[in-house]
């Protein structure tokens, strides 16, 4: 539920969203069992003369920096308040988020560098090696995309760690059809065809993930919300004429905050009021730290009422 209090002319209406669940235990388990498979995958990987293994160890490599990234970033999100960072430290997801579009493009460039190294002089591949290792591939990205499932549509951080996870299984999948194909033609070239397409399906998420998280850090309103449908609720509440200094943005990955004057010329503002206001907005748009502040529309006029609307 929302409160509201009235502080020298500045009416505050603030919703408290429900904190998201703890996925510290899923990180722990995904880091542990990337790390392992990472090692294992890339001394199978030059071993057998597979660049598609390769391809997919330093995919793992960078998920497992990812997952890492974005455990501290969870972890610094509980953190309180202080007087410094009045937020307290809950953008950090955010700035995860950015860090592993960032990894993912480093280790895509690396990847594309020697895929095309191979593919121009292509090489024996044990194709067995290549199926067998990336069946393990599957089960252990696969596992550890699905403790993150629950939480994807809620926080951009668990969706980044999730989809580095099921595209990890998808790709260890693309990888046992390129040992298969090789096993069955003797076709060397199959393996760095196979590598390109995998940095393609990696690109194309990362694309999303880099999407995203760049709007989030520059504070667009969360693509969830429609800015004019909020616009026409708080022009809707009882008293009230004109909407001006309208701010909407995200304070962490899971949480959003609201500025915005309202003209009310016949007075009110009360407690009730902001209460009630700040439930709505809640309710329907999920915003849950909303600050209002009511004005009369009298001859002092707000200097920000023609600024940004």
């Amino acid at each position: 539920m929302g409160h509201g209090h009235h502080h020298h002319g500045h009416s505050h209406g603030h919703g408290h969203s429900h904190a998201p669940a703890s996925y510290g235990r899923a990180f722990a388990v995904g880091v542990v069992l990337n790390t392992i498979f990472v090692a294992v995958e890339a001394g199978f990987g030059w071993w057998s003369g597979s660049m598609a293994l390769v391809a997919d160890a330093g995919h793992n490599l960078s998920d497992v920096l990812s997952l890492a990234v974005a455990w501290t970033a969870s972890v610094l999100a509980t953190r309180p308040a202080s007087a410094r960072f009045t937020y307290g430290y809950k953008s950090s997801g955010i700035l995860a988020a950015l860090a592993n579009a960032g990894l993912l493009l480093v280790a895509l460039g690396a990847i594309l560098v020697e895929t095309m190294r191979r593919l121009l002089d292509p090489a024996p591949v044990a194709g067995w090696t290549m199926v067998i290792v990336a069946a393990i591939g599957i089960a252990v990205n696969g596992a550890t995309a699905l403790m993150f499932m629950g939480g994807r549509q809620h926080d951009i951080n668990i969706r980044g760690a999730f989809l580095h996870m099921a595209a990890d299984a998808l790709v260890s999948l693309g990888v046992v059809i390129a040992g298969a194909a090789i096993l069955l033609t003797g076709a060397w070239w199959v393996d760095p065809v196979a590598s390109l397409l995998i940095v393609a399906v990696i690109g194309w998420g990362t694309w999303g993930l880099l999407k995203d998280s760049v709007a989030m850090g520059l504070l667009a309103v969360p693509a969830s919300i429609d800015e004019g449908a909020v616009r026409t609720l708080l022009e809707g509440l009882p008293g009230v004429t004109r909407v001006h200094d309208l701010h909407i943005w995200p304070m962490s990955t899971t949480e959003t905050a609201l500025t915005a004057h309202l003209v009310m010329p016949a007075g009110g503002g009360d407690d009730a009021f902001l209460h009630d206001a700040a439930h709505l907005l809640e309710e329907r748009f999920g915003i849950g730290h909303a600050t209002l502040q009511v004005e009369s529309g009298g001859t002092a006029a707000c200097h920000l009422e023609h600024g940004h609307a």
